[in-house]
């Protein structure tokens, strides 16, 4: 049995979706549904049974569950404006312990998500504690964590591995709110308006140029699995694409792939930028000192781990993700 938290989320219900490919089925998902409507995340899922994560918190610490062979973290806070750093230590490093310590005395393999908030403003992304400043207690939250796993990795009784998260998009995050992908948000907009709004210059950038690496996620899926077969692998690795691009590429491969859908043409970002299919905004005072503008996953730590798939690109990625919009029937 393996259980994943975070189920209905983004991350969660698409890796279940991946174990659900590879004909595994006895999962337990974890999430909390009290916002109900995360729940179409799992329709199509096969489990065979749902915990509250109160109720499996619980369990884990009265040491109560059943045989389970691995346990995939992925349940969080991940809204990066989160002030209540109460909550937040608590949602996000102290349940991440309990599911850690539990693991280690059970020998159950365990994955759990980190973030490349834990970067802050780089400019290295490479897995060290001299390129690790947050900017916010949510990066914070999921560093603490971190900074457990490797004091604890030459002890280990069973494998553990986090994985930080750089900027995923992909289906399934409808429940995210502002916090869902530029991509969707672009999508979206789009949609509703018939432009796309980006952020204009700011930080040493010009317009639309501040740069992040973004990683569909059928990629961040196979990264997971990855991992989940190689049980005598530990540590922390990024899990990007190695590569950023502008959120330029982004608004283009959005506006383009809808102009596709309609019938129309591609146009180059200068053409899209003139006929007003891509705006701009004043870069918004209350982000200034807390954005990262440039992001890049250095990859060395997860290749030399075994990880050989290379990763979509941004332009390969949209397309996918707008046409799994279009084929579930969401545009």
């Amino acid at each position: 049995m393996i259980v994943v938290t975070g189920a209905a989320g983004f991350i969660g219900s698409n890796i279940v979706a991946g174990l659900n490919r590879r004909g595994y089925n006895d999962i337990i998902a974890v999430d909390d549904l009290t916002d109900g409507d995360k729940f179409v995340n799992l329709v199509n899922l096969q489990i065979s049974d749902y915990m509250h994560k109160d109720e499996f918190r619980r369990l884990v610490l009265s040491k109560s569950l059943g045989n389970i062979e691995a346990i995939i973290h992925q349940g969080a806070c991940s809204d990066t404006t989160e002030r209540d750093g109460h909550f937040m230590m608590d949602n996000n490093y102290r349940v991440t312990l309990e599911l850690f310590k539990y693991a280690q005395e059970k020998r159950i393999h365990f994955l759990y998500a980190s973030s490349a908030a834990v970067y802050g403003a780089g400019p290295k992304y490479i897995e060290s504690p001299d390129n690790e400043a947050p900017l916010n207690v949510y990066g914070y939250s999921k560093l603490l964590f971190d900074q457990v796993l490797r004091r604890k990795l030459k002890s280990l009784s069973a494998p553990a591995v986090g994985l930080r998260y750089f900027n995923v998009y992909g289906p399934n995050e409808q429940h995210k709110g502002r916090m869902a992908s530029v991509a969707r948000h672009n999508i979206y907009q789009f949609k509703e308006h018939g432009f796309v709004r980006l952020f204009g210059g700011w930080d040493g950038y010009d317009a639309g140029q501040q740069q992040r690496d973004f990683i569909y996620i059928d990629d961040v899926v196979d990264v997971n699995l990855h991992f989940l077969d190689n049980s005598s692998v530990s540590g922390i690795f990024n899990c990007g694409t190695g590569r950023a691009q502008p959120f330029n590429d982004v608004a283009a491969s959005v506006v383009n792939g809808l102009r596709v859908l309609e019938g129309n043409n591609e146009l180059e970002i200068s053409k899209l930028v003139e006929q007003g299919l891509i705006q701009y905004i004043d870069f918004p005072d209350d982000l200034k000192g807390r954005y990262q503008s440039h992001t890049q996953a250095n990859l060395d730590h997860l290749r030399s781990a075994g990880y050989t798939k290379p990763f979509m690109d941004v332009q390969t990625g949209v397309e996918r993700y707008i046409k799994s919009l279009s084929n579930s029937g969401l545009i």
